[in-house]
């Protein structure tokens, strides 16, 4: 049985976070399913929401990266 966890920086979906992993969960969920061969129900798939001020990536915060872009 497949268990996927997703992590995801929280206010990149905050405009919509239930549709938003609605949508990325059933992506996946089909994605696998078909890939493995194995039915929709045997796909586990989790979120973690992190706050911006959490997540790094190069050493810089994805809050400050967001607010560069």
């Amino acid at each position: 049985m497949p268990f996927v966890n997703i992590r995801i920086v929280k206010q990149v979906i905050e405009h919509d976070p239930e549709g938003i992993k609605a949508k990325v969960q059933a992506s996946v969920t089909d994605t696998i399913s078909e890939a493995a061969g194995i039915p929709k129900e045997n796909v586990w798939v989790t979120f973690e929401e992190v706050d911006e001020t959490d997540w790094f990536s190069g050493g810089q915060r994805v809050k400050e990266l967001r607010a560069d872009s």
